[in-house]
Parts: structure tokens; sequence; C-alpha cells
């Protein structure tokens, strides 16, 4: 993965202030869920006719999942500065081997990532089973830079998958292309003979990883340098890949399109309506960093996570283990409150589809079929302007501008109690709301509608009657 970035800090910051509700144009996109995704899948270049003639079969599960686990661990979290410390800070080979065998993990470290998973309502989990610095996770015969050799001494990609699978988590490999380790890692750009070498090695690595753990949902491939696809044989590398799970998804980090697209440290819908997947870090590092404390709250992961869910991608959040494997403490605070809000309001993310809404500070939206869910991110409570003004009495009450349906029925999700509402040709007005937020951090309105809902903040402005403000005679 790459580093956080100047712009990307102050994306963050921006999204801190305006609640992360605007943060995507998108377009809806019509029709049943499973003719749906069939389509949205066929639009995407494929990279082989059998591949793309399963996609959408392949992909089901995932644009139902919506939201993820990413683990980046390995011998930089030995350091605790960052995942790229190895090459940000110079580190010399012979100096950073040093740390493989300074790598002592608690064992079955990866049961608590895959309860921690669950509880906050996370379907998949990709590990890192190889990131740039080139050490490997499980028991290769290709090189003895690999946890049974070293200071593990045992496989933790092992420990991984059936960590994974033990509480029914679909299992993803992150496995990075980039390898400043391998005495051919760089060479191979200028050396035809270090690139047979490196490519094979690089082959016989994702071979080992697709054949020795039973059935791997996710290959998330990552930094292609210093080679092309043609270089690394990337066609050839995912039919292997195939062969080997027939079943399994991949993303685009190869140099080639892949089944999904992977915006990083951003949420940033496809506009082709192809899959897509955000990832991001819940601080500002992947790997663990102790002195970064710069942590995302509850409500800036569900801002996030809503937002993916409205564009139709899914969200990979990331935590960073500690050496011994252990979750930081600010991580499982975070993660454990977004799951607690997912076991009431769940189903305004998990399979919905993409929908087609306006930006509004105060709120966000998803869809499922006909039914709209308002996230509420700031509630209006006591409103002074109620005092004197019909609209916003009684008071609470939450108004959507530009709704291009008709509403049937309005809910709390959280408790199903009836939300009263009136409806004309400017939008939808919810009343009887209770002044205090009656869900934290974010609270979800259902409302049923006679067809697909989209809204449009700036329909009304043409339309609005005017009277003879500032108009003589």
């Amino acid at each position: 993965m790459q580093p956080m970035s100047a712009s990307e800090s102050s994306r963050r910051l921006f999204l801190k202030q305006a609640g992360a509700a605007g943060a995507l144009a998108l377009t809806a996109v019509n029709g049943e869920a499973v003719a749906k995704a069939a389509a949205i899948e066929q639009q995407a270049p494929a990279d082989d006719p059998a591949q793309a003639a399963s996609r959408a079969k392949r992909m089901a599960w995932w644009h139902q999942a919506r939201f993820g686990m990413f683990i980046h661990w390995g011998l930089y979290s030995v350091i605790g500065q960052h995942e790229w410390a190895m090459e940000v800070e110079g580190i010399p080979i012979k100096q950073y081997e040093l740390l493989a065998k300074q790598f002592h993990p608690k064992p079955n470290a990866a049961r608590d990532w895959a309860r921690l998973a669950k509880a906050a309502g996370q379907k998949y989990m990709v590990m890192t089973t190889k990131h740039h610095e080139g050490f490997c996770h499980w028991d290769t015969k290709l090189t003895d830079y690999c946890a049974p050799k070293q200071g593990p001494g045992r496989d933790l990609v092992r420990e991984f998958v059936d960590a994974a699978r033990a509480e029914g988590l679909r299992v993803g490999f992150y496995y990075s292309l980039m390898d400043w380790h391998h005495p051919d890692g760089a060479r191979c750009k200028t050396d035809p003979e270090a690139r047979k070498r490196f490519v094979e090695y690089t082959h016989g690595l994702i071979r080992e990883l697709m054949t020795n753990y039973g059935k791997i949902d996710v290959l998330w491939y990552d930094v292609d340098w210093p080679l092309t696809a043609a270089e690394w044989e990337s066609e050839r590398m995912n039919k292997m890949v195939f062969e080997l799970q027939p079943e399994i998804i991949v993303n685009n980090r190869n140099g080639l399109e892949g089944d999904f697209s992977t915006p990083e440290q951003e949420v940033r819908a496809e506009k082709s309506g192809r899959a897509w997947e955000s990832c991001m870090t819940l601080n500002d590092s992947w790997g663990f960093n102790r002195g970064d404390d710069a942590w995302k709250t509850p409500k800036e992961v569900i801002a996030n996570l809503v937002n993916c869910a409205r564009g139709g991608g899914n969200y990979l959040l990331n935590i960073g283990p500690k050496p011994d494997g252990s979750i930081p403490e600010e991580s499982v605070t975070v993660l454990t409150e977004v799951g607690k809000w997912l076991q009431t309001n769940g189903k305004s993310i998990y399979e919905t589809e993409r929908g087609e809404f306006s930006w509004n500070v105060n709120a966000n939206y998803t869809r499922s079929g006909n039914t709209l869910y308002i996230h509420q991110q700031y509630w209006p409570g006591h409103t002074p302007a109620a005092e004197g003004t019909e609209f916003f009495q009684p008071e609470a009450v939450i108004a959507i501008g530009g709704l291009k349906a008709k509403a049937k029925a309005a809910r709390l999700l959280k408790t199903g109690e009836a939300v009263k509402f009136t409806q004309d040709e400017w939008g939808l007005r919810l009343t009887g709301l209770p002044v205090k937020a009656p869900d934290q951090p974010v609270t979800v309105i259902a409302v049923e509608c006679d067809g697909e809902p989209a809204i449009d903040h700036e329909a009304p402005r043409a339309h609005w009657p005017r009277y003879k403000a500032g108009v003589s005679g």
C-alpha cells in the first residue's frame, strides 16, 4: 500500500468537517438485483472470456458483503513506525533481515482479528501474505525468508485462514508483486535473465498460496513496480490463479483490469458501474505505527461505509496489529462500536444498491429496491426557527427536498417505530421525531416508496412559486 499523502490528509480533514456526506456523485442503475449485478460486471473490460462469463456469479457474495477487514502485518510491525519503513528510512537489507528473528507473534493471534471482524459486521478478511519487504508469512519452498523458517516458526497464513473460516468469514490474500528483498526485485527491470527468474519466483509463490489453503475467495495484488503486465506475464498469472481457484475474484493491481477497482484512501465510485472497493486505514498508517494517533471515529467509519454502499462499492477497512499480533485498543474500540450500530442498521448497508442522490451535509442516503434509507448524521433537535416558522413545527423536522418517488411509509430503522410524514412536489417532511437522536452515532430512517427513490435537491429551484419580493407593480 502507498503512504498517505498530504492531499489525502487534507481530504480526510474535509470529510470530518462535512460529515463525509458529499463525497460522491453517483448514477443510479435500474433493474432487478441479479440482472443488475450481471450488467455491471459485464461492463468491466475482460481479461479472459471465461473470467468475464463467470464474473457476475463469482462477485455475487462480494456485492452483498459491502464491508471487509484488511490486515497489514509483517516485519515492519516490529519497528512500529509504518509499513514503508525499510524504504522510507533506507534500512540496509542485512539490518532489516534481523527483524525476522525478532518477530515472535503469539499463537493464533488471527483468532482475535476474526472475532473482531465478525463483531464489527465485516464479512470478509484480506491479509498481507507478503508485503513489499518480501517476507512471506506461509510455509514456502521457494525462500527461507518466511515465517516458518524465521522467528515465528510456523505458518501464519494457515492460522489466518483457519481463524477466518471459524467465524464464517470469506478469506482473501494480499500479495505485493514488488519485492525490496529479492536480489532480482529491482534488477528485473533491465536484466532479462533476472526478470525471467523473478517472474517465475513470483508465479511460484502465488501458486503455493492458491494451492495450499483450500478455497480462497479474494486475491488482492498490490504494486506491480517495476514491470508491465506483459513483463509480469499477468495474463498467464491470472489464468493459473483461476485454474486453481475457479470461484476466486481478483483486483486490478497486476496490470490487468481484474474483477474490481481499488481506490485507496478515498471513496470514488466507478462511473461506468464497474465493481469497486475503497481500501482505507483506521488512522494514517497501514502497518502498526505506535506514534500514529489520527484515529477515525466510529461516525467517520460509518460515513465512509455509507458512501461506499450508496455508490455500489465495498469498504475494506484496515487494522495494523502489533508485533505479537494483538490489535491496538483504539481499533477494537472503533470497530466494536461500528459493529453495534450495524446490528440494528445493517439493512441500510448490506445488499444495498447504487443510488442517485444529491449531496447533503446533514444526511446521507442508501437504497435497497424501493426503500430509501436516510442516514441522519446530524440530528436537528431543537430548531429555534420552529418558534416562528410553521414548516419546522413540531420540532425535530427532517426534510428531504427533491425526492423523486412517493413515500408510502416511514420508520426508525433501529426500533421499527413509525414516523409521520407529509410530502408535496417540493419534497418529503418527516415530523413528530424526538428532540434527542434515537440512535448513535447515526440515526437511520427507512422510507418505503412507490418506486426507485432518487433525490435531486436542485429540482425545486425552477419550480418554486415566486411572489412579489423585489418586484414592483
